[in-house]
């Protein structure tokens, strides 16, 4: 019996690093190296920031639009098959860059490069997880899985910036290209799969999981869509995140080529900055879902908007010394639990788990637009006002994010103390 449960965990995890290494290599190839090739591109074709940085905007709504027929797919077609068309679309895409000479491929290849990526990282990394783990185990799961996108990204920044600087950007997309398929195939036919029946899903500790929910059993807000959209903190929130996605979109996107181009800093000091990002952000995850849990969601937001201010302070002095473009780079990563987690934990701790799911796509929308009009947003303010100027803009887009949500978390913590206690006396006369 023992060596049955045993084995059936080992296939659990195996899978566990299947997804890590696609987010390591595939996903990170695709989503991101891209930032290191804006100057080179956009220097040699004669592209402005602006027309070239819609590939990410490009690509973000091409995934978006493509991610539901995605999803239903993988109920009608072996997963297996599926990793291995999107592993081709993904890297072969990739590819498919270095013979591209005008504005309209880039942007053709980028929806392609972004639909295979979705296929095996957005959708498919969670839906193989929440397939061979149960609940008390898939958060544990997915959280490893997804740090293969973090580690991934500490050796192909290096390796993007020397491989851009001695092959040239396209030899270099070609490359890059064949590694993400040097690795995604033979991870699909070797080691994806759904499992066979009930028997393989990796179950965790039954008495541990009844300890937990006795410890936090109490009532659920339970509310509804059609009620949270009655509510302006509510689209305070949102609108709080849609900020938040322009400002990431921005600093994630747009660092490099404000780096390479307008500061001329060193390949060298480059590729490190995107490392420590890399780093610092998978400390950043797992320290930013401790907080959360230990002083709660304002102290939170405050402590990340700091951060990100900060942060984006060092940026702009960044030309003076390569200490500040580091010091960009850890301090961003270390608030990244804002944008990666903050929009499901304080969906889940204001509204509830009645239509959690409904209410979490809803604000996860509205930062994806963010996030997808953030890129271009900045390019065009760059190409107008110039560097300082859009740099300026972000950070007000950065207070304007805060600002929203701390004053969206009050109002939220005050109304639910009326609806936690109504609740309660509901439950009372319920069970008298």
């Amino acid at each position: 019996m023992g060596n049955l449960k045993s084995n059936k965990i080992a296939k659990g995890w195996m899978i566990v690093i299947a997804c890590m290494l696609i987010q390591a290599i595939p996903f990170g190839v695709a989503s991101n190296i891209q930032p290191l090739f804006i100057h080179p591109v956009t220097t040699d074709k004669g592209f402005s920031l602006s027309s070239f940085s819609l590939i990410f905007t490009i690509g973000t709504i091409v995934s978006a639009v493509a991610s539901p027929f995605i999803g239903a797919l993988y109920g009608k077609i072996n997963a297996k098959l599926i990793y291995i068309v999107g592993c081709l679309l993904s890297g072969g895409g990739f590819m498919l860059f270095s013979m591209c000479t005008e504005l309209w491929q880039f942007y053709l290849v980028a929806g392609i490069v972004n639909i295979g990526t979705s296929a095996i990282s957005a959708i498919g990394v969670p839906l193989l997880i929440n397939s061979w783990f149960d609940e008390s185990t898939k958060g544990k799961a997915m959280g490893i899985a997804f740090a293969g996108g973090s580690i991934g990204n500490i050796f192909l920044q290096q390796m993007a910036i020397y491989s851009i600087a001695s092959n040239g950007y396209s030899k270099a997309y070609f490359l890059f290209g064949v590694l993400s398929l040097a690795v995604g195939i033979p991870v699909a036919l070797l080691m994806i799969r759904m499992p066979k029946n009930k028997d393989e899903i990796v179950v965790g500790n039954k008495k541990l999981d009844k300890a937990e929910d006795k410890k936090k059993e109490k009532v659920d807000l339970a509310y509804t869509l059609k009620e949270v959209q009655k509510i302006k903190y509510f689209w305070m929130m949102a609108i709080g995140f849609l900020f938040v996605g322009i400002y990431v979109s921005a600093y994630s996107v747009q660092y490099a080529a404000y780096f390479q181009g307008e500061l001329k800093l060193n390949p060298s000091v480059v590729a490190m900055s995107g490392s420590i990002f890399a780093i610092t952000s998978l400390c950043g995850n797992v320290v930013g879902g401790i907080l959360f849990d230990k002083i709660g969601v304002m102290k939170c937001l405050v402590i990340s908007s700091v951060a990100v201010f900060v942060s984006g302070i060092f940026l702009t002095m960044s030309g003076t010394s390569p200490i500040f473009a580091y010091a960009f780079s850890a301090i961003k990563g270390i608030a990244v639990y804002m944008y990666m987690m903050g929009p499901a934990y304080l969906t889940g701790s204001f509204f509830g788990r009645k239509e959690y799911g409904s209410i979490l796509g809803m604000i996860n929308l509205v930062f994806a637009l963010g996030f997808s009009g953030g890129s271009a947003i900045f390019g065009l303010f760059t190409d107008k006002f110039g560097y300082n100027t859009a740099w300026m803009g972000i950070l007000a887009c950065v207070a304007a994010a805060y600002i929203l949500l701390i004053i969206a978390s009050r109002g939220m913590n005050n109304l639910n103390k009326d609806r936690r206690q109504r609740l309660e006396d509901e439950k009372e006369i319920k069970i008298a």
